[in-house]
């Protein structure tokens, strides 16, 4: 019994250290960390709670991005810093970001002033930045040769967490979009102290043979997942659930959720049970005595450059593409100007959208359940365009050298055709630009995680990726608040005119019709094809690089530790004793 009670606790401990345990913890903090993407389900009751125009609810939608993009100092604390204390402080500013404007919209404190809702929402939004450098930076360097595809995996279930979310607060709550800003204040906040413990980086060069259909496992998983919760969100709008229901629905979302544990813990069991016959297959007489093994600590290199002349001396003497390069050297790239400049456009024209899905489907007469399953679709379909990008890139990349650029090159002209379904609205033609601009939205963010981390190599990785995040306020403000909002307010403006009102600053401005966003979704249409063009350059700049095997040193690692981990079992077998 003894035996027994300590042999299982000896398996716990091999699951819960393991490196494919992190992974699924990382899983289940992205999913639960999506709260920005759902911002079109309850800005309308931000904006008609506290009477804004559009261009402030678009202001409000800006300040979402720069704190949940202002991520370069995040970055650079993530260089020197253990991820669990990154993540507990994300969670922390989640809960108290969203948590007020809960008490905002429910009336529970005094009516702020714009700057301090923006504040507020910036706060909760910056959370984003922690769970992505706690788990992707993470998880990029515990799996190096398969970073397309966990990138992918890893993005497609924060893209997911919107729709996820959407339905766990239906259950909870009903159809109750304050409760929705209250579960997005917690939920977020609770997963990453759960297992903030577990997510840490691991000794590279532990690559096993099983490893990539391991995670196809995991994307069939999520695949499942996703499927489920679409088939949902048509149920729901064909037919009016109850709340035992949504309660049903939401149950079996979890056991999809966690259905990558159960792979996890049958992987470990398998590995738990060869061990056991081996140790089992010792005769009785042998005496194993092992000398305590004395590992000797690296020298530590300092995670950022500490003077001026390791800051600026090689700035312009830059190393091969797919070297580490320093955060000056990669900033200064060409190759990383092409990169914020299509980071700026797609992420800019597609934002607009997304955050002003709920002001859209009002203006063109949907009801708020429907406007609610337009942005459940965004977020199903921007996980397949994660998910997928991440698998096929990965595919293209191994069998036929294909540049990962390109695919951003396809996303930005498909989120083109997005943008004009909506300007040439026809009965239906919503739904299919919500499916569209999810699935191009989603391609992009596992193709830039993974170009900065092979043009630039992995050492600066958790600061470089960030300082591409921060491109994304500065898109959001000029394309979301500048263009696309400041259009709608005119348009609501002379409609008022025409009805022989005047607006009143404090109440709300609404505009009904196609005008309302024709002219400012078309220049976005122009920007997306503007976004295609300087991916195809950077696409034809990396051909050669692409060409070559990008993952040799990591190959070179991971053989060098099987020949280590042979020669110390073989060392070990030589001390036995019979």
């Amino acid at each position: 019994m003894s035996s027994g009670r300590f042999g299982g606790l000896g398996f716990l401990a091999q699951v819960l250290k393991g490196r494919w345990f992190m992974l699924c913890a990382s899983f289940f903090v992205m999913a639960g960390g999506g709260s920005v993407y759902i911002f079109g389900s309850y800005s309308e009751v931000i904006k008609s709670t506290q009477g804004y125009d559009q261009s402030t609810l678009n202001f409000l939608g800006f300040c979402k991005d720069l704190g949940g993009n202002l991520g370069a100092p995040i970055g650079l604390m993530g260089e020197i810093t253990p991820p669990w204390l990154v993540l507990l402080i994300g969670s922390l500013l989640n809960f108290v970001g969203y948590f007020m404007i809960w008490l905002v919209v429910t009336g529970r404190i005094y009516k702020p002033h714009v700057w301090q809702v923006c504040l507020y929402i910036a706060i909760g939004a910056s959370s984003q930045n922690f769970y992505n450098t706690g788990v992707i930076t993470t998880c990029v360097k515990n799996f190096p040769e398969s970073r397309g595809t966990i990138l992918g995996l890893l993005k497609g279930y924060l893209g997911l967490s919107g729709a996820f979310l959407t339905q766990l607060y239906l259950a909870i709550y009903g159809n109750d979009s304050e409760s929705l800003i209250l579960l997005i204040a917690w939920l977020p906040a609770a997963i990453p102290i759960v297992f903030a413990c577990v997510i840490r980086i691991m000794k590279v060069g532990t690559r096993q043979a099983n490893e990539g259909k391991l995670i196809t496992q995991f994307f069939f998983a999520s695949i499942a997942l996703a499927i489920f919760i679409m088939a949902m969100i048509i149920a729901q709008k064909q037919v009016a659930f109850s709340k035992a229901g949504y309660a049903g629905s939401v149950t079996v979302v979890c056991l999809l959720l966690i259905i990558p544990l159960f792979i996890v813990i049958r992987k470990e069991f398998l590995e738990w049970n060869i061990r056991e016959k081996v140790a089992h297959a010792r005769t009785p007489n042998e005496i194993v005595t092992e000398k305590p093994q004395i590992v000797e600590p690296e020298p530590k290199e300092s995670p950022l450059p500490l003077n001026s002349s390791t800051c600026f001396a090689n700035i312009f003497n830059k190393p091969e593409r797919g070297e580490d390069h320093s955060i000056l050297q990669a900033l200064l790239s060409v190759d990383m100007m092409l990169v914020l400049v299509s980071s700026f456009a797609g992420y800019g024209t597609n934002v607009s959208i997304v955050d002003n899905l709920g002001q859209i489907g009002m203006s063109l007469g949907y009801t708020g359940n429907t406007v609610r399953s337009f942005v459940s679709l965004v977020s199903i379909w921007n996980y397949f365009g994660r998910v997928l990008a991440g698998f096929v890139s990965e595919i293209l990349l191994e069998k036929y050298k294909v540049p990962r650029p390109l695919l951003l090159t396809f996303s930005h002209l498909l989120t083109c055709i997005g943008h004009l379904l909506i300007v040439f609205s026809v009965p239906g033609s919503v739904y299919f630009a919500s499916v569209i601009i999810g699935f191009s939205f989603g391609i992009m963010w596992p193709m830039f995680y993974a170009l900065v981390s092979e043009l630039f190599g992995l050492k600066y990785f958790a600061t470089l990726q960030n300082c591409v995040l921060m491109i994304i306020p500065l898109a959001s403000y000029v394309l979301n608040v500048r263009v696309t909002g400041f259009f709608y307010d005119k348009e609501a403006t002379k409609q008022l005119k025409k009805s022989g009102q005047e607006w009143v600053k404090g109440t709300e401005l609404t505009c009904i019709g196609t005008e309302c966003y024709k002219l400012s979704i078309i220049i976005l249409a122009c920007v997306s094809f503007f976004a295609a063009v300087t991916s195809l350059i950077l696409a034809m700049r990396t051909k050669k690089f692409y060409r070559s095997d990008i993952y040799k040193k990591f190959t070179k690692d991971a053989t060098t530790a099987e020949t280590e981990l042979t020669k110390s079992s073989i060392r070990k077998e030589e001390r036995v004793v019979n």
